[in-house]
C-alpha cells in the first residue's frame, strides 16, 4: 500500500479553553500518523479554565490542584507542546518565530522558528484599561493564573490582619473595589463576600461583615449590560442582599493609591482595587503584516473562521472578530464567552481534518464549497451568572425554546456543566467522571477555601 509523501503541520497559538480543546481533539485523531504534526504554543506551562479565575482569586478553587500540565496533556493526546510567545509570522514562508525565554535574567530557551501549513490563533483576551491613568500602577487584574493567585495572596493577608486585630492597616473597614460589573466583576464580588464569611469560621476573633466592604463600579447604567435586563435586575437584587454596594453609571476617570475617581466627581476609597472592565486582545506579531484587525486587536475572520485575507490562518475564541446574525436579524460579533470558544473549537475540530486529509492527498478544499466546507454558525444557548453558593441566575435558549429563565439549583447545575463539558473535551467522559468523584472526596477533607 502506497503511503502519502505529503505532510501537514498545524500550529495552534494559545492554550486557553479553545486552543487546548482543539489541540487535544486533533492530537487524538492523528496520534498514529507520522506525517501530521499538531503543535500547541503557549507562554505558560499549565492551563486553568479562564471562567474559573475569579474563583482562584477568591480562593474557592485551588489552581495547584486543578491546573492541567500542557506537557502531560500533549503526551496523553498525541500533540506537541512548545513553550513560547509569538514574536513574528512570515506568511510567505509559512513560518512563525517564538521569542527567547529568559529566567532570572539568563537565557533559558533561544529564539526558534516553526513551520506551519495551518495556523490557528487562539490567544484569548485581557482586561482593557482604556488608557485610564493609574490603572496599571494601582489595580490588580485577573487575566491569568499568576494574577489571580497574586490577588488571593493580597486578599488573605488583608483579611488575616482584619481577623487578627479587628481592623485593617487603618482604622477604616477593609475596602475592596471592583471596576467593571460584567460577569467576571459580578461573580468575583459574590465570591469575595462568601470568602469573607468562610474566613470568619476559621478565625479565632469574629468580626462583623460590615468590616469588609465590597463595592462594584460600572460605567453603564446597569450591571451585566451585555445580558438581558431581567438578569441584571435579579442579580442586582441578590448583590444588595449580600451587602455589596453597586455604583452604576459611574465612569472611572483615574485611579490613585487610595481611591477610585469617577467623572461625576465621586471618590471611592479602597484598599484593594481590581480592574475587570472590558477586554482587548494581546498584540500579536502579525500586526506588522497586512492581516485585518479591529480596534480591540481582534483578528477579523469570515464565517469559516479564516482570516479575511489568508485562508491558511484561522482565529477562534476571544481574539476572533466573527460576524453573527442574531434571531432578530441584527449583525453582531460573536460574544467573548466560554460557549463561543467551545463551539468554535468543535467547529475547527471538524473542518481542519478535511483540510489536513486533502493536503495529504495533494489536493485542496474550496472554502466556498458549502458541502465540503460548511460555515460556522454560532448558537446562543443563554447566559448564566453564578454568585457562589448564594445563587445562580440565567436564561437558557435553543432551537425549540426562545428563552427560559432559570435560577436556583437547576441554574447552578447547568453552570457547573459548562466546566464539565470543557473537561470532557480534554479528557473524555470516563476520566472526567473519575476527576469529579476525586474532587468530591477531596472537598470532604480539605477546607472550603484556600487559606494560604
Amino acid at each position: 500500500m502506497n503511503q502519502s509523501i505529503h505532510s501537514h503541520e498545524v500550529l495552534i497559538v494559545g492554550g486557553g479553553a479553545a486552543g487546548l480543546a482543539l489541540a487535544s481533539k486533533l492530537g487524538r485523531k492523528y496520534k498514529r500518523k507520522k506525517n501530521v504534526r499538531i503543535t500547541l504554543i503557549d507562554q505558560q506551562l499549565t492551563h486553568i479554565w479562564k471562567p474559573l479565575l475569579h474563583e482562584v482569586a477568591a480562593g474557592t478553587f485551588d489552581s495547584h490542584v486543578n491546573e492541567i500540565s500542557f506537557l502531560a496533556q500533549a503526551k496523553r493526546c498525541g500533540f506537541e507542546f512548545r513553550l513560547g510567545t509569538l514574536a513574528a509570522v512570515d506568511r510567505q514562508t509559512k513560518k512563525v518565530t517564538l521569542s527567547q525565554i529568559d529566567t532570572e535574567g539568563e537565557p533559558l530557551i533561544p529564539k526558534r522558528e516553526l513551520s506551519y501549513d495551518t495556523l490557528v490563533v487562539a490567544v484569548g483576551s485581557v482586561s482593557n484599561d482604556f488608557g485610564v491613568p493609574g490603572v496599571a500602577e494601582h489595580c490588580l487584574f485577573i487575566d491569568s493564573t499568576q494574577q489571580a493567585e497574586s490577588f488571593h495572596k493580597k486578599l488573605v493577608q488583608a483579611c488575616t490582619r482584619v481577623f487578627a486585630t479587628g481592623k485593617p492597616a487603618t482604622d477604616d473597614p477593609l475596602k475592596i473595589a471592583i471596576v467593571g460589573a460584567g460577569a467576571t466583576g459580578v461573580e468575583l464580588s459574590a465570591q469575595l463576600r462568601e470568602v469573607s464569611e468562610l474566613l470568619n469560621t476559621y478565625a479565632a476573633q469574629k468580626i462583623e461583615s460590615s468590616e469588609i466592604q465590597i463595592t462594584l463600579i460600572e460605567g453603564a447604567d446597569r450591571i451585566l449590560p451585555a445580558l438581558p435586563e431581567y438578569l441584571s435586575a435579579a442579580t442586582a437584587a441578590q448583590l444588595s442582599s449580600l451587602r455589596i454596594s453597586v455604583l452604576s453609571g459611574e465612569v472611572v476617570s483615574a485611579i490613585t493609591e487610595d481611591s477610585i475617581e469617577t467623572r461625576s466627581g465621586r471618590s471611592i476609597a479602597s484598599h484593594i482595587k481590581v480592574w475587570a472592565a472590558g477586554i482587548k486582545i494581546p498584540k500579536i506579531a502579525i500586526h506588522n503584516d497586512d492581516l485585518e484587525f479591529n480596534k480591540i486587536n481582534q483578528l477579523v475572520v469570515g464565517n469559516t473562521l479564516q482570516s479575511s485575507n489568508d485562508d491558511n490562518i484561522f482565529a477562534m475564541g476571544d481574539c476572533a472578530a466573527c460576524q453573527w446574525i442574531t434571531e432578530s436579524g441584527e449583525h453582531q460579533l460573536v460574544p467573548p464567552r466560554a460557549q463561543s470558544a467551545h463551539q468554535q473549537a468543535s467547529y475547527l475540530a471538524g473542518i481542519l481534518p478535511r483540510i489536513i486529509n486533502a493536503s495529504l492527498d495533494g489536493t485542496t478544499i474550496d472554502p466556498t464549497d458549502d458541502r465540503k466546507f460548511p460555515v460556522f454558525r454560532y448558537r446562543d444557548y443563554g447566559s448564566l451568572v453564578s454568585l457562589g453558593n448564594y445563587a445562580t441566575v440565567g436564561n437558557l435558549m435553543g432551537n425549540v425554546i426562545r428563552s427560559v429563565r432559570i435560577e436556583g439549583a437547576m441554574a447552578r447545575l447547568v453552570y457547573l456543566s459548562l466546566y464539565k463539558m470543557h473537561q470532557v473535551a480534554l479528557f473524555g467522559f470516563f476520566r472526567t467522571a473519575l476527576l469529579t468523584a476525586s474532587n468530591m472526596f477531596r472537598r470532604s477533607v480539605h477546607p472550603a477555601i484556600k487559606l494560604h
